[in-house]
C-alpha cells in the first residue's frame, strides 16, 4: 500500500504527501474535540501565528531561558501521541501548492469513488492521520473530512491524490 499522496493539476508546485510525518506538525489537532467545538472564527493558522509571536515578544521582552533538563521524557506528551486521534488542515498543502488564480475545484481521488468539490470548500476540510495511535493503514493513509463535519461519521476514506482543476 502507498502511503504518500499527490497533490497535482492546476498548481505551481506538484507536492508529495506523507501523512507519517504529520504526528510531528505543530498544527494537528484532536479530532475526537473538532466537530464538538463551537465555530471558532480564528482559523488554526491564525491560532499559532499568535502563539509564536507572543512567545517571541515574551523573548524580547524577558530574555529566553536556557532550556530545563528533564531527567525523564514527558509522559503526557508521549502519552498522548501513542493514543490520540489527529488530523490535520488540508489547507496547508493547497496553499503550498499554489493553486492557480483560475483553479476552482478540487477533486479528491480515492480507491472507492471520485469526490469534486469547490476549491473553498477544500480549504476547510480536514485530513485525520491516526486513530488511537496508530496510522490510518487499513483505509488510509488518510480520512477526508468535510470542513462543516457533515461526514463526520463516515469519511472518504482510501485517498490516493488531490488534482486542483
Amino acid at each position: 500500500m502507498d502511503f504518500v499522496l499527490e497533490m497535482t493539476g492546476n498548481v505551481k508546485y506538484k507536492l508529495a504527501i506523507d501523512p507519517g510525518v504529520f504526528i510531528f506538525d505543530e498544527r494537528k489537532f484532536d479530532l475526537t474535540t473538532y466537530f464538538d467545538r463551537d465555530e471558532d472564527l480564528e482559523t488554526e493558522e491564525e491560532k499559532y501565528l499568535k502563539a509564536v509571536s507572543s512567545h517571541w515578544d515574551r523573548e524580547l521582552i524577558e530574555g529566553s531561558a536556557p532550556p530545563e533538563k528533564k531527567n525523564k521524557p514527558n509522559k503526557s506528551l508521549k502519552e498522548t501521541i501513542s493514543t490520540g486521534t489527529f488530523a490535520i488542515a488540508l489547507s496547508h498543502f493547497i496553499k503550498n501548492a499554489e493553486p492557480d488564480a483560475n483553479a476552482t475545484v478540487l477533486e479528491v481521488q480515492s480507491d472507492d469513488e471520485n469526490v469534486e468539490l469547490p476549491l473553498e470548500e477544500g480549504m476547510k476540510a480536514i485530513l485525520g492521520f491516526s486513530l488511537e495511535g496508530k496510522p490510518l493503514r487499513e483505509d488510509g493513509p488518510v480520512h477526508f473530512y468535510y470542513g462543516d463535519g457533515r461526514n463526520k461519521d463516515n469519511p472518504i476514506k482510501n485517498i490516493r491524490k488531490f488534482i486542483i482543476k
